[in-house]
């Protein structure tokens, strides 16, 4: 009777208990209200099924788990299930399908598994993604988006603790009627070409409503507008330019700054075939930053953590002899915080950044979200970019500062820089003709990112493949994670439920010694499966001989 009790209770209470140090079985408390929101059923299909390496089986448990823990959560308003890929379909229904799965960004994955060492590798195509469906709307998940190809476990794993954010954004996305507004700044030189393709068509357009901002074309920035992108401007801002950015700051709008405060181009170095200076654009941005909490400094970073370009180095024959060889104005930046913004994330790859220096600003708080690797320095201007960097060995010594910022997060209550400046003719114009009046400070706390490297989220162009991603490299087709940085800072910025949260999750990896296990296999396998059976045969004859003695005695 107890026992039918007890089963009543746990069929009809559903609870666990998190003993885990990183707390990795527990929801955030935004994950839990959005689940505990949600009004229409929807769908979860996963496509880690079927016979998966060892770590893609840790990872589709791990989803198991967690989509069991949203479906209780949400009052069973989640419904999950896990498929192969095209299993039971025809080739050209298994083709349609696999073509849908990569246009909503979920590729698959080479897997190279080898049982021991020494013994042949096989290779298995895995997809790991998932699409959520509610209604007509569908989005699409790729659990390693934004990690690094060559991670290996240490990718999975963080895989895993990004799991949460991933599905909990998705559910957010397919449940939610109305998005953020975000403006693309135009008037000062800002790009409209193909090197801006996946920023503006393929990230802003899909994920935001989106519009494009003459800022001369109004007299304050419209306010149904949540953020703005300010991206690579070559042409200097006027202080009425400045103040129309300055107020839409003040009434709580946010900006992402993406600025080169010097003149540092690729296709330069290419074309002179030699060394170029790298000279200031003049902006007129320096004031207006500096008031906000920060510094863009007039310099070029080098690391010695970067990426390669290619070089020829010589010629065989009538053929030139082209190597890759590090390029250190190309540097692969990284986090060094635990913000959610940054964290878990691949490198970055950064083209010409400059660094920036946090001021004095009260109220402000700043978080640095990328930065350099511990072998860095920067080139004050004027900054000579010359091929040589590549073509001699780096005195490395040189490369002694460590951790440069190239992107900052700015947050508090930030004030105007035209408090003491603004004229009263302005002042009156403001109030009486466009009746919206001068505000000094922010009321609540506001919060921008301030980026030194405009080429973050631009694409390479190629006859062959057109528009890359953002992030890709156009010579090895490597995708950095460019892009999740971006949409991660759009989405801390404008996104008020707090989602990314989750992001912050950190996952130990604790393994084997690999080594040790295969020197010493003999005795694992025997203290893992010898000891325990061993300890049964002597319990087993134990029970026995107590037996014989109990009733061999007449007494």
């Amino acid at each position: 009777m107890l026992l039918v009790f007890v089963n009543y209770l746990a069929s009809t209470f559903h609870f666990r208990i998190d003993l885990t140090q990183e707390k990795r079985y527990t929801l955030s408390n935004p994950t839990k209200r959005l689940l505990q929101h949600i009004e229409e059923p929807l769908t979860v299909t996963v496509f880690l099924s079927g016979d998966l390496p060892a770590g893609f089986k840790k990872l589709s448990k791990s989803t198991e788990e967690l989509l069991d823990e949203f479906r209780q959560t949400s009052g069973n308003r989640i419904q999950y299930k896990f498929e192969k890929p095209g299993e039971g379909l025809d080739d050209s229904a298994k083709k349609r399908m696999i073509d849908s799965l990569y246009m909503m960004g979920i590729s698959p994955t080479n897997v190279k598994a080898q049982t021991k060492s020494g013994e042949s590798q096989q290779q298995q195509f895995v997809y790991p993604g998932a699409i959520v469906r509610s209604g007509s709307r569908t989005v699409g998940i790729d659990l390693l988006k934004g990690q690094s190809y060559e991670g290996g476990l240490n990718s999975l794993n963080k895989a895993e603790a990004l799991l949460e954010y991933k599905f909990a954004s998705a559910i957010q996305k397919v449940s939610t009627d109305s998005l953020p507004a975000i403006g693309y700044l135009l008037g000062n030189g800002e790009p409209l070409t193909y090197n801006v393709y996946d920023l503006i068509e393929r990230t802003l357009k899909t994920n935001y409503r989106f519009d494009f901002l003459e800022i001369d074309r109004f007299p304050f920035i419209p306010a149904h507008f949540d953020a703005l992108v300010i991206e690579k401007p070559t042409q200097k801002f006027t202080d009425d330019q400045k103040l129309k950015l300055d107020q839409f700051v003040m009434r709580g709008g946010k900006i992402i700054w993406l600025i080169d405060q010097l003149y540092a181009e690729m296709d330069s170095l290419q074309r002179s075939r030699s060394d170029f200076v790298a000279y200031d654009r003049g902006l007129n941005l320096d004031d207006i930053l500096f008031k906000y909490g920060v510094r863009i400094n007039q310099d070029l970073v080098q690391d010695l953590q970067c990426e390669k370009v290619p070089l020829v180095v010589g010629n065989m024959g009538n053929q030139p002899q082209v190597e890759f060889l590090p390029f250190p104005y190309f540097p692969l930046l990284s986090s060094y915080s635990n913000h959610p913004v940054s964290k878990n994330l691949d490198n970055i790859l950064s083209i010409f950044p400059n660094s920036i220096d946090t001021v004095k600003s009260p109220g402000i708080r700043k978080t640095v979200l990328l930065a350099t690797s511990d072998h860095s320095r920067t080139l004050s201007t004027p900054a000579i970019v010359s091929w040589n960097s590549v073509r001699v060995e780096e005195d490395q010594k040189t490369y002694t500062r460590s951790h440069i910022p190239v992107a900052v997060l700015l947050e508090g209550k930030f004030s105007s820089l035209y408090t003491n400046r603004i004229s009263s003719q302005m002042r009156d114009s403001l109030a009486n003709v466009y009746h919206h009046p001068f505000v000094p400070a922010t009321d609540v706390e506001n919060k921008m990112i301030v980026i030194s490297d405009a080429d973050i989220v631009m694409n390479v162009v190629t006859q062959q493949d057109g528009p890359l991603n953002m992030g890709m490299h156009q010579f090895n087709k490597y995708q950095y994670a460019n892009k999740d940085f971006f949409l991660n800072c759009l989405e801390y910025l404008t996104n008020p439920t707090g989602i990314l949260e989750a992001r912050s999750k950190d996952y130990t990896l604790r393994l084997l010694d690999n080594t040790k296990v295969e020197n010493n296999r003999g005795y694992w396998q025997f203290l893992n499966i010898g000891v325990p059976v061993v300890f049964v045969a002597l319990c087993g004859l134990l029970f026995a001989w107590i037996r014989k003695r109990k009733y061999s005695n007449p007494d």
